[in-house]
């Protein structure tokens, strides 16, 4: 599949969707807050299956002991593409 960077404009339009997601520099980011460590490597695994199933893989981050960072970017292509987008909104179907 052919992809290509976004827009600034088609990335804002984007991100009101997402209102809990954030630009950062050429990528988007979301803190997830679990109510223990265990949950916080729930949150992990879960995003873990559904970015293998998808073939789009998040950079994330765990810190203090029961939050996680999941930052997203079409690294091949230096910046945000409709993939990143396609995986943000699947991530926030789950729920956590």
């Amino acid at each position: 599949m052919q992809t290509r960077l976004l827009s600034e404009e088609d990335i804002q339009d984007s991100l009101k969707e997402l209102t809990l997601w954030n630009r950062v520099g050429s990528a988007i980011a979301r803190e997830f807050v679990a109510s223990n460590f265990a949950g916080a490597i729930g949150i992990v695994n879960a995003i873990a299956v559904l970015s293998e199933a998808v073939d789009h893989h998040p950079d994330i981050l765990i810190f203090g002991w029961n939050k996680v960072r999941v930052t997203i970017s079409t690294h091949d292509q230096g910046g945000l593409t409709e993939k990143d987008f396609q995986l943000a909104m699947k991530i926030e179907e789950l729920k956590f």
